[in-house]
Parts: structure tokens; sequence; C-alpha cells
């Protein structure tokens, strides 16, 4: 997580601090509970001073935005309200929620079949990540749920992104991408199946039927199932394309 300011990183150093608003980055604009906070912070050893030792943390991260000068005024970023903290930034100025919008524009595009433009917003979105989530923070229950969610949502955002090149007919572009995906995660079933797909498409239906048999072998060995039916119906019609008609 990083706090930019013409190509500065501003963001605490302090680990409680910086843990604080990566929650309160969570829900710009709206409520984050006091309970909340102390669950993250602290799980279920919090201190006997909590409530103290939680105002020394926004004081600090008030101070930071204040000499930084993220803000005009600290306590006008970061409001107190009786039962927990608002932080009034725009979403827009969050990069998570720039990604999600562009994930979401990327979705309706390839429900759409534009294809081409639905390549171009998943792309934008997933140019927004430079590395696993969270990656410098000290992550509680709370924030450790959000980075696994985050975390699929950059693989589904992956996963259309192939999809939708792949049918804008870009499928030899592909081929080295897809390969080192696979190699990378080799349990993953979809990332295969895009591989098998690219391969076809690009007149290597050998190397399609190699890739299944190498997934084959490797869930077998390590998990004790078969690919999954689409798979299987996918390495059926790879065989068949091949039969000599009689």
């Amino acid at each position: 997580m990083e706090v930019l300011k013409d190509g500065t990183d501003y963001a605490p150093t302090a680990p409680k601090v910086l843990q604080l608003l990566a929650m309160l980055l969570l829900r710009p604009g709206k409520l984050v509970q006091i309970d909340s906070i102390v669950e993250e912070l602290w799980a279920d050893d919090p201190p006997r001073s909590v409530r103290t030792t939680m105002q020394t943390y926004v004081y600090q991260l008030r101070k930071c935005i204040e000499q930084n000068e993220l803000a005009p005024a600290g306590d006008e970023l970061l409001i107190t309200k009786h039962a927990g903290y608002v932080f009034t930034v725009d979403p827009a100025q969050i990069d998570v929620f720039t990604f999600q919008r562009l994930f979401q524009e990327g979705r309706e595009l390839l429900d759409r079949d534009h294809y081409t433009d639905a390549a171009r917003s998943l792309r934008a979105a997933l140019a927004l990540w430079t590395g696993p989530p969270m990656a410098n923070v000290n992550c509680g229950s709370v924030l450790s749920s959000y980075v696994v969610d985050l975390q699929e949502q950059r693989r589904t955002a992956q996963h259309l992104r192939i999809h939708a090149e792949l049918e804008a007919g870009w499928h030899r572009e592909l081929i080295g991408e897809l390969r080192a995906l696979v190699a990378a995660n080799p349990l993953d079933e979809g990332m295969h199946g895009q591989l098998m797909r690219v391969l076809s498409r690009s007149g290597r239906r050998s190397d399609a039927l190699a890739t299944y048999r190498n997934l084959r072998a490797v869930l077998n060995e390590e998990l004790g199932v078969e690919p999954c039916e689409e798979l299987q119906r996918l390495h059926h019609e790879l065989l068949s394309a091949g039969e000599t008609p009689r």
C-alpha cells in the first residue's frame, strides 16, 4: 500500500498506523466501526488502554497527513464519530476502486461481445496492480479476508481479459503468456483450458493435446482426480477434429 503525492510515497511507516490506514481506505467516506478496527489491530488480545492507544494511532495518522500536506487539515480528512472514524477521501483516488470500476466495465462489454473494448478495459484494470495486495501491511483477520477477495478479483479479471483477447483473434500473442501462467499455476484448470484453446486456434492441436495430458497427469498424481467436464469436452473436440472422415 502506498500514499502517493507527486510520485513520492508518504505512507506511514509505523506498522499499526499503516494497518489503521488500510482499514479506513476499505470504506472511504463511510463509518469504520471502532470494534472492527480493534479486531483487526489486536484480534483477541487488545491492550487495556485500547481506546487511548487507538486514539494515539489516529493522531499519528493525522500528523502524517498534515506534515506531508496531503490535506489542509488531518481532522478534516479523518473525522472522529461516536462509533468510529470516517476517512473522507474520494474513492476515485484509490486504485483498488478504479480497478473494480474498470473490471466491471470490461465484464459488461464482454457480455455484449465487444471483445476489443472489453480487453482494453480489463488490461487497464490489471495494469494498476504492482504486486500482492497489502504486501507491506501486517494484516489481521479483516484485512486478510479482504486480500483473499482482491486476489480472486484479480484472477477473474485476468481470466476474462485473456478470454476477450482470444475472442478478438489475438490467440498467437497469448501463447507465451499462458504458458508462463500454466507453469506458475500447474493445478489451474481454467488457465490450462485457455492455453489449449489458443494453441488449437494457432494450428498447434498436438501441443493443445499435450497440455491436456500434462494437466491430467498432475491432477491424478497430486489430487487423484480427473480434469473437469469442460476440459474433457474440449479434449474430445480436439481429438474429433483430427479424425479422418469415413
